[in-house]
Order: structure tokens, then sequence, then C-alpha cells
């Protein structure tokens, strides 16, 4: 079996605590976790300060860090072209991720732009990307229900793929942004994808509830898919989406899974529970 790519997300983790966690500290974190064996780190995001206020130090975090002996590739989230411009000054960062919104809602709390005028973002993103030798990673949120009663079916997210790869996109996670997937909407959703879009790499950013992540993960990697977000003790969530956040997908959830199935990971787990240990200093 194909050894899974696991992508930790320490700016998913952080973005929603309202008391500010010291440049220092978040420097640390990241240093930490450069070193366990994460394909992708998103270590951060270019965005209002208004919107989200822990992430306004993410040049200062980048231009920190010491990359020199990690393989981890980095991944910054930007929602305007603004954010885009300031990320591909950074020859550290390969992935610029951008979320699209299959909820009409989410799209305007999340960036403040219908869904028309965010997909003429996108356009102008690609060719960006196209022009920076960055890779652009589609997150689409509500992927999985929504909590504002806007349409939503397993064929309009495969209308919504049918879109993308006509746009050339070649990395979509599939974002359950409030945990409200269900197994066999996972896996329906998954196996669509996969089938018909080979070429195009189809990840899973779940948020979740502890007890049902074995059962999420489950039923996307039975459906072929073999891209995981993750954070460290489950961490985090979208503050745009709701007043309670649903925390990420826990990493050691992912681990410990792959670990059953006996699918090799690329992960030390000695880095992994030093990250973890430094993880419980930053989320007081």
């Amino acid at each position: 079996m194909k050894t899974p790519i696991l992508i930790e997300c320490p700016r998913d983790a952080m973005q929603g605590i309202k008391n500010w966690i010291p440049t220092e500290a978040k420097i640390m974190y990241i240093q930490s976790l450069l070193s366990v064996g994460f394909d992708v780190l998103d270590v951060g995001s270019f965005v209002s300060p208004k919107a989200i206020p822990q992430m306004k130090d993410t040049a200062v975090v980048i231009e920190n860090i010491d990359f020199s002996e990690s393989k981890s590739e980095l991944l910054v989230i930007v929602a305007n072209l603004r954010g885009a411009f300031e990320a591909v000054k950074y020859d550290a960062i390969t992935y610029i991720g951008f979320p699209l919104s299959v909820s009409e809602n989410f799209q305007m709390r999340n960036t403040h732009k219908t869904q028309q005028e965010a997909l003429f973002l996108l356009d102008q993103l690609i060719e960006v990307c196209n022009n920076s030798g960055k890779k652009l990673v589609l997150y689409l949120s509500m992927g999985f229900g929504n909590p504002y009663g806007d349409p939503w079916s397993v064929k309009i997210v495969t209308n919504w793929i049918d879109l993308l790869a006509q746009k050339g996109i070649q990395i979509i996670s599939l974002s359950d942004t409030v945990g409200s997937a269900k197994t066999n909407d996972i896996s329906e959703i998954f196996k669509a994808a996969i089938n018909q879009y080979s070429e195009i790499e189809i990840g899973a950013h779940f948020h979740t509830q502890p007890e049902k992540a074995f059962s999420k993960i489950k039923a996307a990697h039975e459906a072929g898919c073999n891209r995981f977000d993750g954070a460290i003790k489950g961490f985090g969530g979208c503050p745009m989406a709701a007043d309670n956040l649903t925390g990420n997908m826990p990493s050691e959830k992912l681990i410990s899974y792959f670990n059953q199935q006996k699918i090799p990971l690329n992960i030390d787990p000695i880095k992994f529970e030093y990250a973890y240990n430094q993880s419980l200093t930053i989320f007081i």
C-alpha cells in the first residue's frame, strides 16, 4: 500500500484561540513539528489580522524557522490576492491553500465573497501560483453538509469537483468544516471523485468528535483517499464556521489507524512524542 500523505495543521489548531500565543512559542512548536516527518505543515495564513488576529505574525514565524534538516513542505492559507502575493515571496512555502465553499453562506462568512466572486479570484490565484512555481491546494469547505440550510448533496459536491478539474486544479482537500460528515457520504464522495479524477490528489480535511475519528478515516481510506490533514490532540476548528468549534482530526488517531493497518508512515515516533508534549504548553 502507498504511504499516506499526512499534513499537520498548527495553523488550524491555533487560529481560533482568542488569547495571544507568543510568536516565539509558535516558532518553537512549528520547529518541533518539522522534525516529526509530516509531509506538509500548514503553518499560517496571510489573511486580514482583523479576521484572524492569531495569524498576524505568520511572516515573522516563517522567517525564523530553520528548515535545513526537515523534509516537510510548508503550506499557508490565503483569502485574497494580497495574501497570495505576500505568500509567494517566501521560497520556503511550497503550497498556497484557498478555501472555496459548497455553502454560499459560509463562503461569505469565511472570505466575504460570493461563490462567483471566489471562483473569479480562484482563476487569479491559479495564475499567481503558475507564475511563481507554487502549488495550489483547493479546500472545498462544507463538503459534507453545512449548518445554514444551504443546498447540499453528493451530486452537488461532485459537480464542484468537476468544475475544479476543468480549471486544472491538481490538489483538492474535501473539508468537513463543522464535523457533520456521515461515513456513507464520505465513502460515496471519495469513491466517485477518485474514480473519475485519478490525476487529482483528493484529500480529507476532517473536523470531528474524537469518538468518530476512526470511522471517518476508515471510510475515506477504504474509498481510496491517501491524503489526510490532522492536528495534534485535535486542537482547533474554524472560527468562521460556528460558535462552538469542532476540533480537527487528531493526528495521533491518523497515526494509530495506519499503524493498525500495518501501513508504513514517515513519522518518527520519538519526535512525534516530543512535539505532542510541546503542544501541551501551547494549547493550555
